[in-house]
């Protein structure tokens, strides 16, 4: 499998942190900052992607109160439907008020150069992914992008396609468990072996990563050459 060949759902995370619309702001708000996150996604019981909550919207909701007082002629000119939408967006309380709805999604079967090209022209982080139904199945980011990237064109007689799906696989199980999921921690794969580099949080998280990587088919050997994270490092989970 190369970068050309790669679809949106072989690089999207599927263990997403989802929020209900009538959430409280000041939950998500602790939300994002304990899971150093920048957005959340809204879905409704089906699992139906209703919109997102930024970083922005919650910082829009604080800058509202300074807003200046309008004009006379901007009172004139206003846009009622504006107004209002700007209204809900800096007093609104749950999530449904603040989030986001103008979104731009990709399904599952798209490509990667097709998401890049999404996420590029729309200037956004991630990319949220949805069935034809609405529902929001995974989420492909910048990072998963790089990941793509990182893969060159399959050469005949090399070990390059057994190491992506190895990098591929671990990608996948990595996201799949929440505790795995670390700013810091870096794997690498080369002929078979997958070397962890960065930082872990824990002698527990080490263990189980290197158990994770080792189950993995095609894995010769797991390098352990992750130090102990310092105290000082932010927001371990993303």
């Amino acid at each position: 499998m190369t970068a050309e060949t790669l679809l949106a759902r072989d690089l999207m995370a599927t263990a997403l942190i989802t929020v209900p619309p009538d959430m409280p702001v000041s939950s998500i708000a602790r939300l994002l900052g304990e899971r150093a996150i920048s957005s959340v996604p809204v879905t409704d019981a089906a699992g139906k992607l209703l919109g997102i909550v930024t970083e922005a919207d919650l910082l829009r909701r604080v800058a509202g109160a300074e807003d200046p007082a309008r004009s006379w002629i901007a009172r004139l000119l206003r846009d009622n439907d504006n107004e209002a939408l700007r209204y809900a967006k800096t007093h609104g309380r749950i999530a449904r008020d603040l989030m986001t709805t103008d979104l731009i999604t990709a399904g599952p079967e798209a490509s990667v150069g097709h998401c890049a090209q999404l996420m590029e022209k729309r200037r956004v982080k991630r990319l949220p992914i949805v069935t034809p139904d609405g529902r929001l199945v995974g989420m492909v980011s910048r990072a998963d992008l790089l990941f793509a990237a990182m893969e060159p064109p399959a050469e005949i007689g090399t070990t390059r396609n057994l190491d992506a799906r190895i990098r591929l696989a671990l990608k996948k199980e990595i996201d799949r468990e929440p505790w795995a999921h670390s700013l810091y921690v870096f794997p690498d794969v080369k002929d078979g072996v997958v070397t962890f580099h960065g930082f872990v949080q824990s002698d527990a998280v080490r263990r189980g990563l290197c158990v994770l990587a080792s189950r993995i088919e095609g894995v010769r050997d797991v390098v352990d050459q992750m130090e102990k994270a310092p105290p000082f490092l932010p927001g371990e989970f993303v």
